[in-house]
């Protein structure tokens, strides 16, 4: 029985005490997991309709799984999320590696590209975590509990960047938080 959208330019926060499905909910919307009932549009497509290469270029996600990306620094994390705009064998091109560095800066992390990614506090990852989304330039950004590792100063500095982004780069962001105050305080719809 859900009927919802998340527009370009606002922040829409997903909010609900654990296990209230929120996360299945994000899952379904990044086409994750089947959809149970009904449909999910995204930019008017459905999103059944649409080729998964195509789906790469459009959604960017990220989830609340730890991941381990060996020994990358953050800039080749980073780089990673430019991948579903490459041909099979290409390198990154200037323009690329331009996305790359504005996606870094987008989220303060500039600072961090030249280290590893396993030497970072939990903050700095999820910074650079977001950055590698950002550098999809994906219509839609979806964010499973970014704050859930992060201390107070931190989450709140994280959300304001979402919120920033949501309107400079015309993006559509949903995050899921059980956090009530901090969705308040900061997004357009929830």
């Amino acid at each position: 029985g859900l009927d919802a959208v998340a527009r370009r330019g606002e922040l829409t926060a997903l909010v609900g005490p654990n296990g209230a499905g929120k996360s299945t909910l994000l899952r379904t919307l990044c086409g994750l997991q089947p959809v149970l009932h009904g449909q999910v549009l995204i930019d008017g497509d459905d999103l059944s309709s649409v080729r998964p290469s195509d789906l790469a270029t459009r959604i960017s996600v990220v989830l609340t799984e730890r991941i381990d990306p060996g020994l990358l620094t953050v800039r080749e994390l980073v780089a990673l999320g430019r991948t579903p705009h490459l041909p099979a064998s290409a390198r990154l091109s200037p323009e690329d590696r331009a996305v790359v560095d504005w996606a870094l800066d987008a989220v303060g992390a500039t600072h961090l590209a030249a280290r590893q990614f396993t030497e970072l506090s939990d903050g700095q990852r999820q910074r650079s975590l977001t950055a590698r989304a950002l550098a999809q330039q994906p219509s839609l950004l979806v964010l499973d509990e970014p704050t859930s590792f992060l201390d107070v100063p931190s989450r709140v500095e994280l959300v304001d960047v979402l919120g920033r982004l949501a309107r400079e780069q015309n993006l559509a962001v949903i995050m899921s938080t059980h956090e009530l105050e901090l969705a308040l305080r900061v997004s357009d719809r929830m």
